[in-house]
C-alpha cells in the first residue's frame, strides 16, 4: 500500500524517471525505474548505502525482502516486503550511458502510534470544580495530533511533542475545564489523527458530585386550599450522592404543632388561616445543600355546600338535570292555566246558546192562538193576554 502524493522524479535532460514512495510500516513498497527510449544501455538499483539491489534482473544483494517485479528495456521494478524504519532513505535508479544517468526514489516510512492513554488527576470531581485529563500517544512517526472531544463539544488542549533516540515521537496532550452536574456520566474522548492510522481513541467518562435538586409536589388538594381542607406535601430531592437528610420548616415561624412530618411528607389537617406562611423543605448530601420553599395562603371555606355528585367529571351534566325539573313545572303550570281558561270559555258558550234558547220559547207561548186566526187582526185580537199591540212589552236579557 502506499500512502500520500506520489512525486516523479526525472533525471534533468535524461530519460531516466522514478516516484517517491510512502508506506507503512510492516507492509511492501514498490519502487519503478523507467526508461523512456532505451539504447539497449543498462538498469540497476541502488540502495540508500549505494549496494547495487538489482543489476538488470540479478539480484546481488542478498536481502530476500527485495523482489523482481517487472524487468524489461524500459522498465526494472521491484518490491520490498516488511518495511522498516531502517529502510527509509534516498534509492538509486542508474543508466549506464556515457554519462550515466540517476534518478532518485525516496521511501518514507510512516509508524503508527501506539494505543493512547487517556489519565485523569481525580477520579471523582464535585461540581464547579476544574478537573484536568492527560492523554499520550507513544511512537509514532510523524508526531501525532490529538483532538478532545466532551460529548459533541470540542475542547483545547495543551500539546507537548518529543522525539526520541529512535526517531519516533510520543505526544501528550492536556485539558482542563470545570464541571457541572450536567458532566455527570459525560464521555470525554481523546482522538488521535495520523497518516498511519485510522479511528484510534481512548475514552473516560466523568463523575460528578452535585449537591442535591429539589422540588415539592402537593399530594393533596388539588386545587385551592381552603379553611378546614388537609394539606399534604411531598419533598423530592435528587442528588449525588443521593441526600442523606431532607428537613421541613416554616420560614420565620415555628411549624404548627400538630403538623406531621414522615420523612419527605409534610401533613397539616383542618387548616386555617393563621396557618399562612412559607413552608420549606432542606436537603443536604456531601457536596451541599439546597432548598425549595412552598407558600400556603388558606382561603375562605365556601359559603354553599355543593350538591353531592357520583360522578365528579360529568358536573356540567349534574347541573343541567338538576334545572330540568323547574321547566317542567313551569310547562305543568302553565298547561292548567290554558287548560282552565278553554273550559271556562267553553261554558260560557253553552251558557249563551241555552239562554238564547230559552227566549225564543218565551216569545211563542207569548203569541199563543194566533196560529188559529183566519188573518192578522183576529191574530192580534186572539193573542192570550189581550194586550193591545200599542203595548209594547220590553224585555231584558242580562
Amino acid at each position: 500500500r502506499f500512502f500520500g502524493s506520489c512525486q516523479i522524479n526525472i533525471a534533468q535532460g535524461q530519460n531516466l524517471a522514478t516516484d517517491n514512495v510512502t508506506v507503512i510500516e510492516g507492509e511492501t513498497a514498490t519502487i519503478s525505474c523507467r526508461v523512456r527510449n532505451n539504447d539497449d544501455s543498462v538498469i540497476q538499483l541502488l540502495n540508500p548505502n549505494r549496494q547495487t539491489i538489482y543489476f538488470k534482473d540479478v539480484r546481488p544483494l542478498k536481502d530476500s525482502r527485495f523482489q523482481l517485479v517487472n524487468f524489461s528495456d524500459n522498465e526494472l521494478r521491484v518490491s520490498l516486503s516488511n518495511v522498516s524504519l531502517s529502510d527509509e532513505g534516498r534509492y538509486v535508479c542508474q543508466l549506464y550511458t556515457d554519462p550515466p544517468q540517476e534518478a532518485y526514489a525516496d521511501i518514507t516510512v510512516l509508524v503508527p502510534p501506539g494505543s493512547p492513554i487517556i489519565e485523569s488527576r481525580e477520579d471523582v470531581v464535585s461540581e464547579g470544580n476544574e478537573t484536568e485529563l492527560t492523554c499520550t500517544a507513544i511512537g509514532g512517526k510523524p508526531a501525532a495530533y490529538i483532538r478532545w472531544m466532551k460529548g459533541e463539544e470540542e475542547l483545547t488542549g495543551e500539546t507537548t511533542v518529543e522525539e526520541t533516540y529512535d526517531r519516533m515521537f510520543t505526544v501528550t496532550s492536556r485539558v482542563r475545564f470545570s464541571v457541572t452536574k450536567e458532566d455527570d456520566g459525560m464521555p470525554v474522548d481523546c482522538i488521535i489523527d495520523h497518516p498511519a492510522v485510522k479511528d484510534l481513541l481512548a475514552q473516560r467518562h466523568l463523575e460528578v458530585l452535585y449537591k442535591p435538586e429539589v422540588k415539592i409536589v402537593v399530594t393533596y388538594p388539588e386545587g385551592l386550599t381552603r379553611e378546614g381542607d388537609n394539606l399534604d406535601l411531598t419533598c423530592i430531592a435528587e442528588g449525588k450522592p443521593h441526600p442523606h437528610q431532607i428537613n421541613w420548616l416554616r420560614v420565620d415561624e415555628d411549624v404548627p404543632p400538630h403538623a406531621v412530618v414522615t420523612g419527605s411528607d409534610l401533613y397539616i389537617e383542618n387548616l386555617n388561616k393563621s396557618y399562612n406562611g412559607t413552608y420549606r423543605c432542606v436537603a443536604s448530601n456531601a457536596v451541599g445543600e439546597a432548598y425549595v420553599d412552598y407558600i400556603l395562603y388558606v382561603h375562605d371555606a365556601p359559603t354553599t355546600i355543593p350538591t353531592p355528585t357520583t360522578n365528579p367529571v360529568n358536573t356540567q351534566d349534574s347541573r343541567a338535570g338538576e334545572g330540568a325539573p323547574q321547566k317542567i313545572d313551569h310547562a305543568v303550570i302553565g298547561g292548567v292555566v290554558a287548560v282552565v281558561m278553554f273550559a271556562i270559555l267553553c261554558a260560557l258558550i253553552v251558557l249563551g246558546r241555552y239562554f238564547a234558547r230559552h227566549k225564543g220559547t218565551y216569545f211563542t207561548h207569548e203569541a199563543k192562538g194566533a196560529d188559529d186566526a183566519a188573518d192578522a187582526d183576529t191574530a192580534i185580537i186572539n193573542a192570550e193576554g189581550g194586550h193591545n199591540n200599542t203595548d209594547e212589552k220590553k224585555e231584558y236579557y242580562i
